[in-house]
């Protein structure tokens, strides 16, 4: 295991993990439902973004 760390303004929230687009959501709204039909919780969503961002920090190291 690695940890890596990302920058702490990264927009985990505002970024649809599925295709990528970007929505400004108020707090209470809790569930993603994107254009392209993607639908999930707001936290998963985040820690799938915030995955993806260590990954892809990881590949540049």
């Amino acid at each position: 295991k690695q940890r890596v760390k990302i920058d702490q303004w990264f927009s985990s929230t505002k970024k649809f993990s599925c295709c990528g687009k970007e929505k400004e959501m108020p707090l209470s709204e809790r569930v993603y439902k994107c254009s392209c039909g993607f639908v999930l919780d707001r936290d998963h969503n985040s820690a799938i973004n915030i995955k993806n961002e260590g990954l892809r920090l990881l590949a540049l190291s």
